[in-house]
């Protein structure tokens, strides 16, 4: 008999995991890892700390019966990780698993596409900021190139991989990237989102008179674009999406976590690169999977934690913000974004 699939405590089910293999990034952008904080004395988890790959598919498993179905893998960024087309090739291999991406800042991407995607890789979501070389290198803090990022899409796309880009607009910072980017999406044809600035983590001195408004993102891209919108493709969407009355490639897609949270619709779950379970991107604490499987807890055992877990779940943290003060938050290179 198939197990009743478990809702939190605002009716939402659990569909998304999310799963950071690696805290440590070859990037350094302000909003998510400060060279200040993450510099060179910075240490990072040890290799033995991290959950082996088939400890990652042994919990994938276990937690498809639960509503699992699309995997996204994360970081840090996942690239840096050794020999990820392995772990690809073993959850494309799982029954239930109906998508499976990465998140990642494109930079090594051109020399892991084609294996990626011979593995099963079905979907790839990169980083990109801004077109202007000096902008992009401000922010990435390393001073990587653009044109190696473009690189990595074209070759991503070539192998047969979907693409998005993913920008986050910070006031002062990149506002004025944001035609540019639309510019070159709709010539790539490749899906464009553009994600308000988030108070992620404790470290990136978030302000709120820094964040670029959803509304005046499409503001400003109505200066020279027509776009409709459409509908979400499945409840918890996070992205609200308008398509190009011309019918030009390409979508363009907002992420209003700021203005216009989308808490109530969320069927994420997070796992850490040390084996911790995180039911919100704003949550300061995690729940040990690690120790259980590690410990010689049953299958059925460890799959009743989680579920217990998801069912005491009623985050809504973007809903809330500002009403609660002094809050705690874990970095997002540390759960994955």
């Amino acid at each position: 008999m198939a197990m009743a699939m478990p809702t939190d405590l605002l009716g939402r089910g659990l569909r998304d995991l999310r799963i950071s293999v690696t805290d440590r990034c070859n990037f350094r952008c302000r909003y998510c890892m400060p060279v200040e904080v993450f510099g060179a004395g910075h240490a990072f988890m040890p290799r033995e700390e991290l959950l082996t790959y088939e400890e990652i598919v042994r919990l994938v498993r276990l937690l498809i019966p639960l509503g699992v179905e699309k995997i996204r893998l994360t970081g840090g960024e996942p690239l840096l990780r050794r020999g990820l087309d392995d772990l690809v090739a073993m959850l494309a291999a799982v029954d239930g698993v109906k998508d499976l991406a990465i998140t990642t800042n494109g930079v090594l991407l051109a020399h892991h596409a084609e294996a990626l995607a011979l593995a099963g890789l079905d979907r790839v979501t990169v980083s990109l900021d801004a077109m202007d070389p000096e902008i992009f290198a401000r922010m990435n803090g390393v001073g990587a190139k653009v044109e190696r990022v473009i690189a990595g899409i074209n070759c991503a796309k070539t192998f047969g991989l979907r693409v998005k880009v993913n920008a986050v607009i910070q006031r002062g910072v990149n506002e004025g990237e944001i035609l540019p980017l639309a510019r070159w999406a709709r010539t790539a044809g490749v899906d464009l989102r553009f994600i308000e600035y988030m108070d992620v983590g404790e470290t990136n001195g978030w302000k709120l008179t820094e964040v670029v408004a959803g509304d005046e993102i499409l503001a400003i891209l109505a200066r020279e674009f027509a776009l409709v919108p459409r509908d979400p493709a499945y409840r918890g969407e996070v992205a609200v999406h308008w398509r190009h009355t011309d019918g030009g490639a390409g979508e363009i897609g907002l992420i209003r976590s700021v203005t216009r949270p989308f808490c109530r619709d969320c069927q994420r779950l997070r796992l850490s690169a040390d084996g911790k379970i995180f039911t919100c991107l704003f949550a300061a604490h995690g729940h040990d999977l690690r120790g259980l499987l590690r410990g010689g807890m049953s299958e059925s055992s460890i799959r009743d934690s989680v579920a217990a877990i998801w069912m005491t779940r009623s985050d809504r943290y973007s809903e809330e913000r500002g009403l609660t003060q002094d809050r705690s938050k874990a970095e997002m290179s540390y759960l994955g974004g």
